[in-house]
């Protein structure tokens, strides 16, 4: 499959934006890039050692100088960290390379994915629907500026929300 454009997917912590891109990349064989798991690969350290050290605007610099680079290339399947959307560059940088497809769930859908994880450095502490879901409203205005195409991941396999974001692409 060849694209012209890099296809960027959005979304909250535990929306399945790893596993649908994954799932995106064996379907098309386009080159997958989780961009947290770059940023630790490049890093050497993980997320929250990152956040303990240096702190949230150091790895969100660190977002942004990636997104630079990858969308300067394209046929790429970029999986975005949670909250890559918060500033506006960031936003603008994947709108005008690609498609932003923006996975959305329920709070309590994304409490039952993530309440498992200690990689999520935001969220320490704070492990409950109520205050994701409080997370959740304040991104979403972000989310939706950002947006080219929405696809809801209740009760779909990440195969068939990777076929719909082809078919709608």
């Amino acid at each position: 499959m060849q694209l012209e454009k890099n296809i960027y997917l959005i979304g909250f912590m535990g929306a399945g934006k790893s596993s649908v891109s994954q799932a995106m990349a064996e379907y098309s064989g386009l080159r997958e890039i989780d961009t947290d798991e770059e940023i630790v690969r490049r890093e050497k350290r993980s997320i929250p050692e990152i956040f303990e050290q240096d702190g949230e605007d150091y790895f969100r610099k660190l977002e942004t100088d990636l997104l630079r680079e990858l969308s300067g290339r394209q046929g790429l399947i970029v999986s975005c960290g949670g909250g890559t959307i918060l500033k506006e560059e960031n936003r603008r940088l994947m709108k005008e390379s690609g498609e932003v497809v923006l996975l959305s769930a329920r709070s309590e859908t994304i409490y039952e994915r993530v309440k498992g994880g200690k990689n999520r450095p935001l969220l320490n502490g704070h492990m409950n629907v109520d205050y994701i879901a409080e997370l959740l409203a304040k991104r979403m205005p972000c989310y939706e500026q950002a947006k080219t195409l929405e696809v809801v991941t209740e009760d779909k396999t990440p195969e068939q929300i990777a076929e719909e974001i082809f078919t709608n692409v």
